[in-house]
């Protein structure tokens, strides 16, 4: 296994992490361990929670399974999704933040844990407000590193500016969802990341299952699975043209003798500044594919025809900037040598 410095801080975490959604929703206590261990056993040392997944039963399942391990391995989880009916029960308020992570660190029968996402936006309450409490959760000892999913880039920009004026805990990594059928991030978030030094840590790598294999372009369901149900399969976010994408994925993966899932995972990885793939599963066969991702590269024709295939055009502004430096270096007229 791959160990990868999470952004600019000195957590090092495994390039695979194990999603633990399906824990409590699909997949049961004895299955959810197995899955642990399986990860455990093949080098993973980085897992991924969140207090909503399955109404609190994720963690609960995540925690019994770490039992007798909880030093070695890295533990992330999040809040802001409702988590009861009172008028305070979501969102990133103070109130709920302090509450939130008492119950969370109760479920996971833990001390403390690794890192704590705020989970999605929330308008309502103020960053400052927000980053204080995490900070004061860092200084008590409940949460050793703070960080963000699905945030807008200037919200993430604004949060980071936040920290630094005001002396607060910085988020050290940003989860946003990416794979070859969705890129957006691309285009604002990762130079961002890059600049400020954080860690990018993906979510849906294989695009809630349609990029694993059993899927053929064209196809939206499949008997049995996510998106049968309605559940956690993203298609809507999708590009225009997922199912050529598709179709290469399939080509390639046939050429290298490997699954769809491995190539897919590989081509993520392979990706400037991301830190590591969360991947979920409903049992150990399937974890045990996804975790051939490990261990190998995707490069030459391979990688570039994924790369071609998936590319999204440039919006405005970058499509009308990115190569101002030609123009740029064109007007500087330098000095005449004199002997």
């Amino acid at each position: 296994m791959e160990y990868r410095r999470l952004g600019n801080c000195g957590l090092k975490v495994s390039e695979i992490c194990l999603g633990t959604m399906t824990f409590g929703h699909g997949t049961d206590e004895d299955e959810s361990k197995q899955m642990v261990h399986l990860a455990w056993d093949t080098g993973v040392n980085f897992f991924d929670t969140a207090n909503s997944y399955s109404e609190g039963e994720s963690e609960k399942l995540l925690g019994k399974a770490l039992k007798g391990r909880r030093q070695d391995a890295v533990v992330a989880t999040k809040f802001f999704n409702p988590m009861g009916t009172g008028i305070n029960d979501s969102g990133m308020s103070r109130v709920h933040i302090m509450q939130a992570i008492d119950d969370s660190l109760k479920r996971l029968q833990m001390d403390y844990v690794d890192i704590y996402y705020i989970h999605h936006v929330d308008t309502q309450t103020p960053l400052e407000e927000m980053l204080r409490a995490l900070d004061d959760l860092v200084r008590a000892g409940k949460v050793r590193y703070i960080a963000c999913s699905n945030y807008q880039a200037w919200r993430l920009s604004e949060a980071l500016y936040l920290s630094e004026s005001l002396n607060l805990e910085k988020f050290v990594c940003y989860q946003p969802q990416y794979s070859l059928v969705v890129r957006d991030i691309e285009q604002e978030l990762v130079p961002l990341c890059e600049y400020k030094g954080l860690g990018i840590v993906v979510w849906s790598p294989l695009a809630g299952g349609f990029l694993s294999g059993k899927y053929k372009p064209g196809e939206r369901t499949q008997q049995g699975s996510r998106s049968e149900e309605g559940w956690a399969f993203p298609y809507r976010y999708f590009a225009e043209n997922a199912d050529e994408t598709l179709h290469k994925l399939l080509e390639v993966a046939d050429k290298l003798r490997r699954s769809p899932a491995q190539v897919d995972l590989r081509w993520v990885l392979e990706q400037r500044a991301i830190t590591s793939v969360i991947v979920g599963a409903r049992n150990t066969q399937h974890l045990l594919d996804n975790l051939g991702a490990n261990e190998w590269k995707l490069e030459g024709d391979a990688l570039a025809s994924l790369n071609e295939i998936s590319f999204l055009p440039d919006r405005y502004p970058e499509n009308m900037e990115k190569n101002m430096h030609e123009r740029r270096d064109s007007a500087v007229r330098m000095p005449l040598r004199f002997s």
